[in-house]
Order: C-alpha cells, then sequence, then structure tokens
C-alpha cells in the first residue's frame, strides 16, 4: 500500500472499514448516487443517507450557458451539509461538486489557451486559484481537468482539453491536478480534481459530440491514455468516465477501461462518477434493457457513482438483494467513495466559513495572474513587415477598433464558465482606449459595417479588427462542420483589406479555425483564444509592446475543413504525403498545414545552432544553443521531437518528447537540454503492452514541429 497517497493512507482505510460496517445497504448505495440542487424533497434523502453527493448546477448544458446554474454560497452548502452531518444516521457529509474548468469568478483563458502557454506552472497557479476562490462557496470537486486529446477541431469541446498532443497534455493533467488539489487535499483551500472524460472522447467520428470512438487499443493507449495516466500518478482524486462508446461498448460500462487499465494497471483508489444521466443512456445505447440492467452493468464495469440518472439510488438495493449484484462490488465503490471524502477533509472539517469568500474572490492577485496567462496564451501567427508592437514612432496614429467582439465582455470567457461575470470584464476597444500611450488615437467603431463605417476608416492608419466566433459556438454539444470564420466576417475583412487600411486581426475562437484567406489579407494576426476575464488589458498590453507573445499553438491549425483530422504525429504511409501525383494527398489543396502544431511567433527572432547528443549507457542527453537574435527580450519555447526510424509497427513520423522555456536578453545565448531514456522512446507494441525496441533514432530541437536541428543516435 503506498501510504504517500491519502486516499491509501492506513488510518483512511480503518475509518472506512468503521463505516461500512455500520452502512446499511440502501446507506451504501445512497453514497454512490448524485443528485442536482437542493429542493425540499431531498430534505429528507439527505437525512435517510440517500444522497452523496449534489452537483450544484441545473443541467447538462450549464456550461453552453442555455441553461445558467445560480451563484454557489457557502452559506447554502453549509445548510444542507449540516442535516446530512447532524440529522443522518451516520452524519457522512456530503460532497459539492461543480464545473470549474478553467476559473471560477477570475476566469482564465479557455485551457486550450492555457495549453498554448507550454507552461505547466502558471497553469498549476491557474488551477489553485480556482480551487481557493470554489471552495470559498463551498465547493470541494471539481469536474477537471478535461483531458481529451482532440485532433478533430470540429469537436466543439477541444476548447475544454490540451490539445492534440499527449505530452504536452500529460504535463498540463499533472499540474492541474497539483493546482487543484495540492499536497494536501483536505486544505480548506483545495478541491478534489476528476479527469475527464476517460477515455477516447476525444476521437468522437466526424468531430460530432457524443459520438462513438473506433479506435484501436494501441492508438488509445499511445496518444488518448496518458494524459489520464499522468493525472492519476500525480494523485487525481476521481475519474469520470465519458459519454461515448468505446469500440462498441459504452465506456460507462466498459470494464477494460475502468477496472482492468484504471485500477489493475495503474493502482487508481479513488473513485469513477459517470457523466451526466450516462448510466440511463446504457439503456438507449441499446447494451441494458432498462435502469436496473444499466446500473448492474455500470457498477460491475467500476462506475462508482451516479449522475443524477437515479439509476442506482432506486435500482441497486434490488438488484443486490435479487442476487444479480455481488455486495461486495456496492462495498467496493462506497470504499473508494468514503476515501475521498476523507482525504478530502470533510468529516473532520464539513463546512465552510461564509467570510472567506470576500477575502479571496477576484482579487488584485488573482487578476494579475489571469493578465498574466492571457499573454502567455496568445500566439502571433503574422506578422508582416514587424507591424508588432505598434510604437509611438511609428506610422500608425490614428486606430480604429471593431468587429463583431471588439466591445464583447462576457464573451472573453469562452465556454464552461458557470460563475464569470461580464461586468468583471473590460473589452478590447475599452482596453485599447483605456491604455493607449501617447500619441495614438484609439477609434471605437461600430460593430456592424455600413457606408459611414467606411468613411471613417478613410482617415484612419491602421485598422484593429476583432473577430471570431461565440463561446456558444464551441464547447459542449457544439460541434461545427465548418471552421471558417461565422457569416459575414471574411467579408468584412475583404472590404477593409480594399479599402487600403493595414489590419491587425484578432481572433476568439474556441478551437483552431480555417483561416488562411484572413491571414492572407491581415498585417498581423493574434490568435487570442478566448482569454478570459483579464483578456481585454492582455491584447492590449501585447499590441503596445508591454508584453511579449510567446504562445505556441497545442494544436495543427488547417488551411481548410476539409483537412481535418489534421495532427503532427500522423503515421507514415508508402506513400508519404507530399505535393505530387503518387502521394498522399489532396489534388486540389497543399497537404501541410497553415501552422504548424507549436508554431508561434515573437517580437523577436531566434537562432538555434550547436546541436549535441551524448548518450551515457541507456540514457541520452540532447542540448542545442538558442540566441535571441532581435533587440527585444522574449521567452522561445524549445522543442524537442523524436522519430522511431524502424520499429515493429508503423511510427509517428515525429513525437514531441521534451521542451523548455528560455527567457533570454537581446543577444543573449543559452542552452536547452533533453534528456531521453527508454521509457521515453516506448510505445505499445504489437500485444498491445508497453515495449522498447532498440534502434535508431532520429532527433529534431526547434521552434515548431515542422523546423529544427536534425541528429540522430542510436540506443
Amino acid at each position: 500500500m503506498n501510504t504517500s497517497n491519502p486516499l491509501s493512507h492506513p488510518q483512511v482505510e480503518q475509518r472506512v472499514n468503521e463505516l461500512l460496517a455500520r452502512m446499511t445497504l440502501e446507506e451504501k448505495v445512497g453514497q454512490m448516487n448524485q443528485e442536482l440542487p437542493l429542493a425540499p424533497p431531498q430534505l429528507d434523502a439527505v437525512r435517510a443517507g440517500r444522497i452523496g453527493s449534489f452537483i450544484t448546477e441545473v443541467s447538462a448544458l450549464a456550461g453552453a450557458g442555455v441553461d445558467p446554474s445560480p451563484a454557489v454560497r457557502a452559506e447554502i452548502c453549509n445548510d444542507l451539509q449540516r442535516v446530512a452531518v447532524t440529522e443522518s444516521r451516520l452524519g457522512i457529509p456530503l460532497l459539492f461538486g461543480r464545473d470549474v474548468i478553467h476559473g471560477y469568478r477570475t476566469i482564465f483563458p479557455i485551457p486550450l489557451g492555457m495549453a498554448a502557454t507550454w507552461n505547466p506552472e502558471r497553469v498549476e497557479q491557474a488551477a489553485s486559484v480556482a480551487a481557493m476562490e470554489a471552495a470559498a462557496a463551498g465547493i470541494k470537486w471539481t469536474f477537471a481537468p478535461m483531458l481529451d486529446i482532440a485532433r478533430d477541431p470540429r469537436w466543439g469541446r477541444i476548447a475544454e482539453g490540451p490539445g492534440e498532443d499527449p505530452f504536452l497534455g500529460s504535463a498540463l493533467a499533472r499540474a492541474m491536478v497539483r493546482g487543484f488539489q495540492g499536497d494536501n487535499l483536505s486544505r480548506p483551500d483545495k478541491l478534489a480534481a476528476c479527469a475527464k472524460h476517460y477515455a477516447g472522447y476525444g476521437a468522437a467520428e466526424g468531430g460530432r459530440d457524443y459520438n462513438f470512438v473506433d479506435i484501436s487499443m494501441r492508438t488509445l493507449r499511445d496518444v488518448y491514455l496518458p494524459p489520464f495516466r499522468a493525472a492519476v500518478d500525480a494523485g487525481a482524486a476521481t475519474l469520470m468516465s465519458g459519454f461515448h462508446d468505446y469500440s462498441g461498448v459504452p465506456v460507462a460500462a466498459n470494464r477494460t477501461l475502468l477496472t482492468d487499465v484504471l485500477r489493475e494497471e495503474w493502482g487508481f483508489q479513488g473513485f469513477v462518477v459517470s457523466d451526466w444521466n450516462a448510466v440511463h443512456e446504457l439503456v438507449v445505447h441499446g447494451i441494458a434493457a432498462d435502469d436496473g440492467d444499466a446500473a448492474v452493468k455500470a457498477t460491475t464495469a467500476g462506475v462508482d457513482m451516479d449522475m443524477i440518472a437515479g439509476a442506482y439510488v432506486n435500482q441497486l438495493a434490488q438488484q443486490v438483494r435479487s442476487g444479480r449484484l455481488s455486495i461486495d462490488v456496492v462495498d467496493q465503490a462506497v470504499r473508494r467513495i468514503l476515501r475521498v471524502k476523507l482525504a478530502a477533509g470533510l468529516f473532520d472539517h464539513p463546512y465552510t466559513d461564509p467570510q472567506r469568500a470576500a477575502r479571496v474572490i477576484l482579487t488584485p492577485d488573482h487578476r494579475a495572474l489571469a493578465r498574466q496567462l492571457a499573454h502567455e496564451s496568445c500566439v502571433l501567427l503574422k506578422n508582416e513587415n514587424n507591424l508588432l508592437p505598434l510604437r509611438p514612432e511609428g506610422p500608425f496614429k490614428r486606430i480604429a477598433v471593431f468587429g463583431p467582439f471588439a466591445q464583447a465582455r462576457g464573451e472573453l470567457f469562452g465556454t464552461w464558465t458557470l460563475d464569470g461575470r461580464a461586468e468583471d470584464v473590460t473589452s478590447i476597444a475599452d482596453a485599447l482606449r483605456e491604455t493607449a500611450p501617447t500619441p495614438f488615437e484609439i477609434l471605437c467603431l461600430s460593430d456592424k459595417p455600413d457606408e459611414s463605417l467606411y468613411h471613417t476608416l478613410m482617415g484612419v492608419d491602421l485598422a484593429v479588427l476583432v473577430v471570431g466566433e461565440h463561446p456558444r459556438r464551441s464547447g459542449e454539444a457544439a460541434s461545427v462542420s465548418n471552421l471558417e470564420l461565422p457569416a459575414g466576417q471574411r467579408q468584412m475583412i475583404e472590404s477593409i483589406h480594399d479599402a487600403g487600411v493595414p489590419i491587425v486581426l484578432i481572433v476568439l475562437a474556441g478551437r483552431p479555425l480555417a483561416i488562411k484567406r484572413e491571414v492572407d489579407l491581415a498585417h498581423a494576426v493574434l490568435y487570442a483564444w478566448h482569454p478570459g476575464v483579464e483578456g481585454g488589458y492582455a491584447v492590449a498590453d501585447l499590441l503596445f509592446g508591454r508584453a511579449v507573445p510567446s504562445g505556441r499553438l497545442p494544436v495543427t491549425m488547417p488551411r481548410a475543413t476539409g483537412q481535418v483530422p489534421i495532427y503532427y504525429n500522423h503515421r507514415n504511409t508508402g506513400r508519404p504525403a507530399a505535393n505530387r501525383g503518387d502521394s498522399s494527398r489532396y489534388i486540389d489543396l497543399p497537404i501541410g498545414p497553415l501552422f504548424p502544431f507549436g508554431f508561434g511567433l515573437s517580437y523577436t527572432t531566434f537562432r538555434y545552432s550547436d546541436m549535441r547528443i551524448v548518450q551515457n549507457g541507456r540514457t541520452v542527453h540532447i542540448s542545442a544553443q538558442v540566441t535571441n537574435t532581435g533587440a527585444i527580450a522574449a521567452v522561445e519555447t524549445a522543442q524537442l521531437y523524436v522519430r522511431d526510424v524502424v520499429a515493429s509497427l508503423t511510427r509517428p513520423v515525429k513525437e514531441l518528447k521534451g521542451f523548455c522555456k528560455l527567457f533570454l536578453q537581446p543577444g543573449e545565448t543559452q542552452t536547452a537540454h533533453f534528456t531521453l531514456s527508454e521509457e521515453d522512446l516506448t510505445f505499445t507494441g504489437l500485444d498491445d503492452r508497453p515495449v522498447f525496441e532498440p534502434g535508431v533514432f532520429h532527433v529534431w530541437v526547434g521552434a515548431h514541429s515542422a523546423s529544427g536541428l536534425q541528429g540522430t543516435f542510436e540506443l
């Protein structure tokens, strides 16, 4: 037993055993039941021990803004907790959960935007702030981090995850779990993390949310499982099973994933909660005859808590008494749930100080961190003739700011923000006007192009256009068939271009969009994702040079929707992709992406040189010199890629195996250091088990996945 893990501490196990011995079957099943917010009949259910957890939201689409959930307050949670602790027979506290995805009241960039920082330390800080604020409202469990690797940006939930790469995704998984839980989950400012949606949800066919997934176990293990394994190894207290079916078996009833891999291989000791109503949906999938059948199959597979379906609380006791389900299965599920409640300190400190929220929510320090993360998440895709940053001595003095999102406030939050408030946000247009140094004149124009707008443009030096997609166009239940900008935006950009006014394009989006035409028309393009509560000021800081862009793409940007799924770490073919007739290509489109994974410009330039490869036994040390060749101090993200040249299976053409951030003064040179071991070069073999195969490896160190110094080693 790992006594360093709070979920496996001997004292926790002793208390769990004591409680289990005293519980009736109905009380055990009650711990496995999660319900919606408080209503009068539920008070009796709490007293009877028939509810183990509340999800403090009102519908499955709360995060899409369709059915907003009311604010949570410590007083409300305390009142309900008091019923559980003082009026139920055993006094087992409730666990309050909420989707705190990328901030509570202090909203950070969407997770895909935070992934663009390539900065796990900063992401960990953001998760810690989110935990502090949410815990002050009485929440003790967040349904985050979302760790679904996504290679098809038509899928709306790509906004909630770490992008397309398992190595970067794993680094961010560890960071978010550490941020939410800290080194002591029982602290009053920490939350139990819930890694979701386990597993493979990001591979939904056609990019359609909730759709089925049909990929090999080998691909699942090499691409989609690593971030979840990283979260488990970092101590994640809970996992959430996905809606989808994997290889014909819905995950909520998939014993291979939930027990064989998660528990037996990885040693996970926390509990698994179903996604919203997913246990009942086993009936809709067609693998269960009714809720009783669904409850048995889900419990047996390894789903410990039923989120709002009511199948467990209404069916499981009867299924045990009829002999269809072993009491041992129920006991094991309850054991896992009680472990988490004990490790979270709920038995010793079930209540939240109502005064704490006023001290910790949306503090100046939290805003400063949100602004810093927004700086680092924005990706500079184009900067023709070094137009940016805008300098007082430069040619652009009179600047028009407009576009459909120039005055946006709450829209800067992005998807899945239950507790952000639009009044906390300064729009990009207002932030530019407020912070513009002398002698800039900022004109905030109408969002709707008309004759007066174009007349005004005749007298300006530069147009800053804020375009993109509304948060409701990404996230859950928001898949799209077309990755172009929404109707009318390209036409607006073309009109401004035809008027002869230079364009700086600010793109707000929850996914990589296909914007080749727009990039061609603009002089500079800043991809800002949905940047959060301080996004307006962050964009202004970047445009005026108070901050330097350092974001790097965590996904590949396609030229057109027809290219997707598109990702850098694809496998080779016998006729590799090239722009010639006998290769794997399109006849109407260049094969390469618009911008490759890992790409991002700065206000300076960097040179890579003097790559060295040194082997020490079974370890390889790789280094390269990185020099800031420009006139501005900036951060460069040096990236390490590897290719296994000959193997028993076709291998990816490149795989990210390391990255480091270097802050370089003008003219300064630093060394990027990386180390590879056999474990780093392991993949899933012919028998679906991990294997390292000795041989020749190519290695690259550079600025993104399509460039870099190249070397070779044999291990």
